[in-house]
């Protein structure tokens, strides 16, 4: 009865005066005005109970555990429900369904002092139960519309299913394709990347975060966790300010613009220091200038790590270090649970930072309407009706075949006839779980269709595996020789497993094992023409295989309905339109490599001469560039106008291009401007990324596509690390990929 009576005096009342705290968009308003109207607002229950809450129960919102549903770090912590039923844990991770979260919810509701709501979060990357490609396929779909699409749908399965708060979207720009994680990213661009991370944003919060079909997003990983030397994950990473503002930085500040709610501190260091506690990441740059209210939350054991980073004398050190940067709370180091106390008692932290931190907490989770409502996202039968629909499996689908991109097709290879005999081979062509990539979710594989059994659907299939993944194994090689001979066609689907990318998955090679190339080889000597279908979460070096395939469509990881998205493409009841969101590389040799490279004083300009930047035995110019991608036509562009050749900064100027369908069948165009500043206070890329259209066009059928280009968008930070533009003369490219040519010019004068 104590409990009930202070718990009724602290929130009853307030929460009964507060009513609906939400206030729904009017329709047709916009995504902007969606974040101002639902985050905008002051929650009176939030000061109501920081007055009433005692040292032990603030820092209990400040912590993090996960449960025993699944694990996604390398340990786990006993007891869990103790500790929510002592106040000491107010939020958990890896528990998921409706039912199983209400039993948790209902502990903290009717078991704690105060009745404070847990907020549940869980990994939903690419999907929860309807699995969409790995987030580096995805990004090659150059399609933000379709991309809020599958995370609104992933939202609504998510919450569904208990759960308020995912870890997406991971906005980690990365250039390194030995680094496992560059599968979990939007690739290699800033410009990509942000719309990307803004589409993802609002996908999973909708306009109203009081929806209990939206889930809170977490921006991640912060910042330049894409970055590691050596390409190894968790490995140091270091650059200039310049460099992190210009090109890492722009994808997260955009998820922030969209409302993102929370964001999670990166396991890298970054000038020494390491992203955990970094002030300049956290305070600095998150809050004071970007004016992110939200909460920040450690990656899993990140406060813990940085003992051995170097930084913290021991885990009370590394707590109040991360606390005083920003670091709200803490995921499964127990570090705040068991330090937080004593270091306000010794005067380490102040109260004041302590009820800073849980009133953003607390805030999100008003926010989310736990404080009207615990038990909102607890329904069992909107989690049946909500999960793989008809229509999620559609739009998975949908994704998938946008995600795929077709980097050959000699001779018209494909699309393959259907009814004919096909040869399927290959060491991945029966695996239905590799198709679901890392980081599936809640996804699970049974009644998911393998490439094999896709392909049956449009053609005889005779298989065979020729051999595994990797090793030495030949013994198979005989019997995919015959499959090949007695077949119309051949299509091989080789390339990594699901497990050699994402977290804790680096490799310092980026071929495929020689085992499949040799296989290819052997098929290739058939004489029959050969599709070769790649599964791979990273840029591969496919340089012997470019020259052995009529034709390679590259598939990435495509999830649920992978199998029947490539079987579509691969008989033409859908037309390739993916984009290379990533370079691939000659070879490692050649890595980093990527589209944005500055000049250098001595570029690489006459074929031959020595002292210029160049290789001697390679190409500087990458196998597959980025935005390349063919579809089943062809298209033509004609030089680009400009609407002036001078603006200045109160106006802008418009540049277009007629795009024209010049082959026989429909197809996707993904219609590309590049800018390059010729001349600036600091060294500026060749050419940066700064608009991008996809067109879909019949046979014949022309159309005119126009960018506007404005100050904004030719700002850079400029030699005092002030951003802007800077009067000068521009090149601005529009064409299929990074490498077009043909520029036009144009001036900024800063009258």
């Amino acid at each position: 009865m104590k409990r009930l009576l202070l718990f009724l005096c602290a929130t009853f009342v307030l929460v009964s005066c507060q009513g609906n705290v939400g206030r729904k968009l009017a329709a047709g308003g916009s995504q902007d005005s969606a974040r101002a109207a639902n985050f905008d607002k002051t929650y009176p229950i939030v000061d109501s109970l920081l007055r009433v809450m005692t040292l032990d129960e603030k820092i209990g919102q400040l912590v993090l555990y996960t449960s025993d549903w699944d694990v996604t770090g390398p340990s786990i912590r006993d007891g869990y429900v103790d500790d929510i039923r002592a106040g000491r844990c107010g939020n958990i991770f890896n528990a998921y369904t409706a039912e199983y979260t209400r039993k948790l919810q209902e502990i903290a509701v009717n078991e704690t002092r105060l009745g404070i709501p847990l907020l549940f979060g869980y990994d939903v990357i690419h999907g929860f139960r309807t699995i969409f490609p790995i987030n580096l396929g995805i990004s090659a779909s150059w399609d933000p519309e379709l991309i809020q699409e599958s995370a609104r749908i992933a939202a609504r399965e998510a919450a569904a299913a208990g759960l308020h708060w995912t870890y997406s979207p991971m906005c980690d720009i990365s250039v390194e394709p030995r680094w496992g994680r560059i599968s979990e990213g939007a690739g290699e661009d800033a410009f990509l990347g942000s719309a990307i991370s803004r589409a993802m944003v609002y996908g999973y919060q909708g306009s109203d975060l009081e929806d209990p079909m939206t889930i809170a997003a977490c921006v991640k990983h912060f910042a330049a966790y894409g970055a590691p030397q050596a390409g190894r994950d968790y490995n140091t990473v270091d650059m200039s300010e310049r460099w992190l503002r210009e090109f890492y930085l722009p994808p997260y500040k955009a998820a922030v613009d969209a409302g993102a709610q929370t964001v999670m501190a990166s396991f890298n260091e970054l000038d020494g220091i390491p992203a955990t506690a970094n002030a300049h990441l956290l305070t600095e740059i998150l809050r004071d200038e970007w004016g992110f209210d939200g909460f920040v939350v450690s990656d899993y054991t990140g406060i813990m790590e940085m003992i051995n980073h170097g930084t913290s004398l021991d885990l009370k050190d590394a707590s109040v270090q991360a606390l005083k940067a920003g670091n709200d709370m803490d995921m499964q180091s127990g570090g705040y649970s068991e330090h937080l106390k004593k270091a306000v008692e010794e005067g380490l932290v102040s109260q004041k930072t302590i009820d800073e931190a849980v009133r953003r907490v607390l805030t999100v989770k008003a926010r989310l309407g736990l404080f009207d409502d615990p038990y909102r996202y607890c329904d069992p039968e909107r989690e049946k009706a909500e999960t793989m629909t008809a229509e999620n499996l559609a739009t998975a689908k949908k994704l998938a075949e946008e995600s795929c991109v077709l980097l050959k097709n000699d001779n018209d290879c494909l699309p393959l006839a259907k009814g004919g005999r096909v040869a399927v081979i290959g060491p991945l062509a029966e695996s239905a779980d590799d198709l679901l990539g890392s980081w599936r979710g809640a996804g699970q594989v049974e009644g998911v269709k393998n490439i094999k059994e896709a392909i049956a659907d449009y053609a005889t299939v005779v298989y065979a595996k020729g051999c595994e993944l990797s090793g030495s194994d030949r013994s198979g090689f005989a019997q995919a020789v015959a499959a090949a001979r007695g077949a119309n066609a051949v299509v091989m689907v080789l390339g990594e497993s699901c497990d050699w990318s994402g977290e804790a998955a680096s490799r310092t090679s980026i071929r495929l094992p020689e085992i499949q190339t040799e296989l290819l080889k052997a098929i290739v000597n058939t004489g029959k023409p050969v599709t070769l279908v790649l599964l791979n979460g990273r840029p591969l070096d496919i340089s012997e295989e470019s020259g052995l395939a009529s034709s390679i469509l590259e598939a990435w990881f495509p999830g649920t309905m992978g199998a029947e998205a490539v079987a579509s493409l691969l008989f033409g009841d859908a037309s390739p339109s993916g984009r290379l969101s990533v370079t691939f590389p000659r070879n490692i040799g050649q890595v980093p490599i990527y589209h944005y490279a500055k000049m250098t004083g001595r570029p690489y300009v006459h074929p031959g001469a020595k002292f210029e930047s160049r290789y001697l035995d390679c190409e500087n110019e990458p196998l597959y560039p980025f935005g390349y991608g063919l579809t089943y036509t062809t298209f033509s562009y004609s030089k680009p106008t400009l609407s002036a050749t001078e603006f200045g900064p109160k106006g802008s100027l418009s540049a277009t291009v007629t795009v024209t369908n010049t082959g026989a069948r429909p197809g996707t165009e993904t219609v590309q401007m590049y800018i390059r500043d010729l001349v600036g206070s600091v060294t500026r890329p060749v050419r940066q990324l700064k608009g991008f259209e996809r067109v879909s066009l019949a046979p014949g059928e022309s159309r005119q596509v126009s960018f506007e280009i404005t100050p904004e968008l030719i700002s850079f930070w400029r030699r005092d690390l002030t951003f802007g533009p800077e009067a000068g003369d521009f090149q601005l490219f529009i064409g299929a990929d990074a490498a077009c040519n043909d520029p036009v010019t144009f001036s900024y004068t800063d009258r």
